[in-house]
């Protein structure tokens, strides 16, 4: 019996959406960046390469269930 879309429903509607970006400072190097989200007073953003740097090393590679 078929339900309809099968491949997640709604969300390819919300992948063919633009995203918004939102202008923001580093709070590292203090470069202006665009980031996906509205960015929230008194927590961090990063650029691009600033962000790398805060990721842990084995970031989703040692996950044990």
């Amino acid at each position: 019996m078929a339900y309809g879309n099968t491949n997640g429903g709604n969300r390819d509607n919300y992948r063919d959406q633009p995203r918004e970006y939102f202008k923001a400072i580093c709070s590292d190097c203090g470069k202006e960046c665009e980031v996906p989200f509205k960015p929230t007073q008194g927590r961090p953003v990063y650029c691009r390469d600033c962000f790398k740097k805060h990721q842990p090393e084995n970031r989703g590679h040692d996950r044990r269930f």
